[in-house]
C-alpha cells in the first residue's frame, strides 16, 4: 500500500506568502495531476500559535486560523483524507508530519497498510526533507516526488545539500513522470 504524504503547500509558503518559496506554487499542478495514483493521500500543515518558539528563527507564517495557513487553493484537497497539523504547541518547530498534534501518523499508516511513502511539497530543505526521514526511521520504504518539492532558499545550496542528505540515507528519488503504478 502507498500513501501520498504532501506536506505544507500552504499559503504563507507559496509566492506573496510570508515565508514564500520562489516557485511554490508552480508544483501544484504537479500534485494534482498524481493524487489520483494514492490510495491514501494525507497532507501536513504548519499551524503554529502567534507565540512560538518557531517565530525566533522564522518570520511569522502559518498562524493556526489565518489565511497564510490554509492549503494552496488551486490544490485538490478533495482528494485529501486528513489533515496532520505541527508546530501546534509554540514550544517546537513541528517540522516533520510525523510530529503532527492531532494524528499519530505512524499508527495511521500502518492501520492502512502502508509500507511506501511518497513524500512531496514544501519545504524541500526543511519539512520536506524531515518527513522523508522520519519516514524512513519509522521504517516505510520512503521516496521523494523530486518535481513536487520546492525550497525556500534561506541560503545557497541548501536545496542541493537537503537532496543529498536523503538520497544518502536511503530516500529514493523519483519524477511524477516515473509512478509507473
Amino acid at each position: 500500500m502507498k500513501a501520498l504524504i504532501i506536506v505544507d503547500l500552504q499559503n504563507d509558503f507559496c509566492p506573496g506568502g510570508a515565508l514564500a518559496t520562489p516557485y511554490g506554487d508552480k508544483i501544484v499542478p504537479v500534485i494534482n495531476g498524481i493524487l489520483d495514483k494514492f490510495p491514501v493521500v494525507l497532507a501536513s500543515k504548519d499551524w503554529h500559535p502567534e507565540d512560538s518558539i518557531h517565530f525566533d528563527i522564522w518570520p511569522l507564517h502559518c498562524v493556526a486560523n489565518t489565511r497564510g495557513a490554509e492549503l494552496h487553493p488551486d490544490l485538490q484537497q478533495e482528494k485529501i483524507q486528513d489533515i496532520l497539523l505541527k508546530g501546534t504547541s509554540g514550544k517546537d518547530d513541528g517540522y516533520s508530519a510525523f510530529e503532527a498534534t492531532n494524528i499519530d501518523l505512524v499508527s495511521y499508516l500502518k492501520s492502512e497498510g502502508v509500507k511506501q511513502l511518497y513524500v512531496c511539497g514544501l519545504t524541500t530543505e526543511y519539512c520536506v526533507k524531515a518527513t522523508a526521514l522520519s519516514g524512513l526511521q519509522n521504517g516505510f520504504e520512503t521516496c521523494l516526488i523530486t518535481d513536487a518539492v520546492e525550497g525556500v532558499r534561506a541560503r545557497e545550496g541548501d536545496v542541493e545539500a537537503a537532496l543529498e542528505e536523503m538520497k544518502q540515507k536511503g530516500v529514493q528519488m523519483v519524477s511524477s513522470k516515473e509512478l509507473g503504478f
